[in-house]
C-alpha cells in the first residue's frame, strides 16, 4: 500500500463519514451498559469500539468491491475510490485482507465464547451489499448486521439473553429500518433506474408512514424496557429528546427531497447517542 494512496484508501473505508460507525456503535454501546448493569469493563467498551470502526470500515469496502461496476452510474456514488478509478480492486481487496487481520486481533482480546459469534456477523456483513439486488427488504439484513454487537456485548459480559436482550435486538433492527429506508429515499431514483432494491422502493407513497410508525415503535419499546430495567427517570428525558428528533426527521423528508432525507438519515447519529448518554445516568 502506498503512502500516496492513503486518502483514496481512508475514502474507500468512508474514514472521513463517522455516521456509519456511530451508527454501529451506539447498540453495542447500549448492550454493554444494560448488559453490565451500567458498569462495563473499560477495556470491553474499548476492544468493542474499535470492533466497530474496523468492522464498518471493512464492510465499506466489501460494499464498494460488490458495487464497483453500479456506483459510477449514482451521482452520489460516483466519486469514490473504485467508482472513480482511483485505487484498483486488487489493491482493495488488499485493504480488506489488512482489515480483516486487525479485527481478527481485536477479537482474540474477547472471551472465547465470543469468538464463535464473529462468524455468522462477518457473513452477515458480507452478504448485505448484495442482498439489494435479490430481495425488497435489504435493509432487514443490514438490521441484523448492525445488531451484531448486542449478542457480542451480552455473552462477552457473560450476560444470558433476556427479556431486555430481545427488546434491544428488536429496537435497533426497527432503527436501522428507520435511518436505512430514509437513506434509502434520497437514492430512490437511482436505485430505480439501475434496477436495485430497496425498502423506500416497495414501501412507495408509504414510505413516511411506515418511517413514522416504526419510530413510535421504537419510543415504545424503550420505555417498556426502562420500565422492565426499573431505570432511573431520566432516561425519560432521553426518550422525549429522542421523539423530538424523529420529529424534525418527518419534517425534513416531509417532500422526499434528496438532501434532506439525506440530513435526516445523519440526524441518526444524534439519536444513538442521546439514549446511551441517557443510559450513563440511569442506572441506580
Amino acid at each position: 500500500m502506498s503512502f500516496r494512496n492513503l486518502p483514496h484508501y481512508l475514502a474507500l473505508m468512508r474514514f472521513e463519514k463517522p455516521i456509519g460507525w456511530l451508527l454501529l456503535l451506539w447498540p453495542t454501546l447500549w448492550a454493554l451498559w444494560i448488559a453490565g448493569n451500567g458498569q462495563p469493563a473499560g477495556e470491553l467498551v474499548w476492544v468493542f469500539t474499535l470492533g466497530v470502526i474496523v468492522m464498518r470500515s471493512l464492510g465499506c469496502v466489501i460494499n464498494d468491491l460488490a458495487d464497483r461496476r453500479v456506483d459510477p452510474l449514482v451521482e452520489r456514488t460516483k466519486g469514490r475510490p473504485l467508482a472513480a478509478g482511483l485505487l484498483s480492486s486488487k489493491q482493495a481487496f488488499g485493504l480488506l485482507l489488512v482489515l480483516a487481520i486487525l479485527a481478527l486481533l481485536l477479537l482474540l482480546q474477547l472471551p472465547m465464547r465470543v469468538w464463535p459469534w464473529s462468524i455468522p456477523a462477518l457473513i452477515i456483513t458480507a452478504a448485505y451489499p448484495f442482498m439489494k439486488r435479490f430481495i425488497q427488504i435489504p435493509q432487514l439484513v443490514l438490521g441484523l448486521a448492525f445488531s451484531f454487537g448486542i449478542p457480542m456485548a451480552y455473552v462477552a459480559i457473560g450476560k444470558s439473553f433476556d427479556l431486555a436482550f430481545y427488546l434491544l435486538c428488536t429496537i435497533n433492527i426497527c432503527w436501522v429500518l428507520v435511518f436505512d429506508t430514509v437513506y434509502a429515499m434520497s437514492d430512490r431514483e437511482d436505485d430505480l433506474k439501475i434496477g436495485v432494491k430497496s425498502t423506500a422502493i416497495l414501501f412507495a407513497e408509504n414510505d413516511k408512514r411506515i418511517v413514522g410508525f416504526l419510530q413510535i415503535l421504537i419510543l415504545l419499546l424503550f420505555c417498556y424496557l426502562s420500565h422492565r430495567l426499573d431505570l432511573a427517570n431520566s432516561f425519560y428525558l432521553s426518550i422525549a429528546l429522542v421523539a423530538g428528533f424523529f420529529i424534525y426527521q418527518q419534517w425534513l423528508i416531509r417532500d422526499r427531497l434528496r438532501q434532506p432525507c439525506f440530513q435526516a438519515f445523519l440526524n441518526n447519529g444524534w439519536v444513538g447517542g442521546i439514549l446511551w448518554f441517557g443510559l450513563l445516568l440511569a442506572f441506580k
